[in-house]
This record gives structure tokens, sequence and C-alpha cells, in this order.
């Protein structure tokens, strides 16, 4: 019995710990489904210090974010990696800096979110993110592009749902009053008439998923996982 293709490499441009380590476990465990029991494409992550993004996107030094996208794209070249992705949606507000000049192709986060909400016929789609996501054109362009409308929560809603990103989700602190309020702040986006709601934080879906939100979800950090290792199997040489 022939052997099959071995699948591509897939490189992790990594931000903050907690997201892209559900990204890591999201194609490990799901590469079993498609490639047989414990096996998954090889995988390879880099991860620079938190801080030198987060210090970045204080300054509004967009510049400083991609450079350091590409510092970690150019490693995992030099890993052997075949494409990127980056599990961090807010990062990807610098993505038409690094493009031009990566070493590698990337899986756009925000392309396969809206891909997933035309797939399922969703219209009008909530956005949830931290205030620099949210703040950004990242998802209402993605989106826009297949005919999709996004609404975003207002000023005080973005203020607050950034410090519960920043100040506990990324730490990996789940506080029920917290998630009683992203339950409230969905349950709004549906009233303004989303059908939908995007986990447009890595580490949103790890407290918020269709068990408990008042709208259906699109869980950005799984859908990258898992386009991510539909690639790497079909383009397997």
């Amino acid at each position: 019995m022939p052997s099959l293709p071995t699948p591509l490499h897939i490189g992790i441009v990594a931000c903050s710990a907690e997201g892209a380590a559900l990204c890591y476990r999201t194609i490990c465990r799901a590469g079993s489904d498609l490639l047989g029991a414990h096996a998954h494409p090889e995988l390879s992550m880099h991860t620079p210090s938190l801080a030198g993004y987060l210090d970045c996107l204080e300054r509004s030094d967009m510049g400083g974010v991609a450079q350091l996208m590409l510092e970690s794209a150019r490693k995992l070249k030099q890993a052997g990696a075949d494409f990127l992705i980056c599990p961090d949606n807010t990062i990807h507000a610098a993505f038409e800096q690094v493009a031009p000049h990566s070493p590698l192709p990337w899986l756009h986060i925000a392309d396969v979110v809206a891909a997933e909400a035309q797939r399922r016929g969703f219209q009008r789609v909530g956005l949830t993110g931290t205030q620099w996501l949210v703040d950004s054109d990242v998802y209402p362009q993605k989106l826009a592009a297949r005919g999709l409308q996004c609404v975003k929560p207002n000023t005080a809603e973005r203020a607050k749902l950034n410090r519960i990103i920043v100040d506990e989700l990324v730490l990996g602190e789940f506080r029920a009053p917290s998630v009683a309020w992203l339950q409230q702040l969905i349950a709004s986006l549906q009233r303004q008439g989303c059908d939908a709601v995007a986990l447009a934080c890595t580490e949103i879906p790890l407290v918020i998923s269709d068990g408990n939100s008042p709208l259906p979800t699109l869980d950005s950090t799984r859908l990258l996982a898992l386009a991510a290792l539909k690639r790497a199997i079909e383009a397997a040489p």
C-alpha cells in the first residue's frame, strides 16, 4: 500500500501564549482525524516576548509589530516551515507591512473567519477582540470582501473588553463575572441584528463557545488551526 504524502510543515508565528497553545493543540489533536492515530503535520512555533508586541501596540508602532512578525517568519523558515499562520488577530493589523517582505506564504486569520461566515450563510457579524483589533479595519475589510457586514462594540465596551483580554485571558485567568459580561456583550450584538459573533481574540474561545454564547460563534483560533491542517495535507507534494 503506497504511503501518504508528507504534509507540509506549519510555522506558527505566536504572540500570546494561551491563544498560541490552543491553536497548536487543535492542529495536533485534529490531525489524527485525517492522518491516523497520534499523527499531525510537522509544527514549529516561534514566540517573542509578548511585552515587545504590547509596547509597539501601545505606541501605535505597527512597523515595529511587523518587524517582530517578520523576525519570527525568518526563524521559522530556517526551521523548515513551508507556510505560516499567526494565531493572534490583533497583530494582523500590521499584515500589509508583513506580506511583501515575508520569506514564506501565510494564511490570514480574518480571511479564514470570513470564509467560514460566508459558508454558513451569516450576513451580519459582531466583532469581539482587543481594542486595537476592533478599532482596526482588519475584519470589516475581510468581511466586506465577501459581502458581509461587521458590527463593532461601542467605545466603552471596547475598553472593557480589552481590559478583560489583556489583564485576564492572556494570563490564563478565567473569571466568572468577566465571562458573564462577555455573554451580555454578545447579547447586545444580537439585539443590533447580528446573526453570528467573531471571537477575534485567540483567547476568547477559551471561555466563550456555542454552548454559552447568545449567538453562533466563529472561533478564529480553531478555524485557523483547521485551515492550516487542511492546507498542510492538501498541498503536500
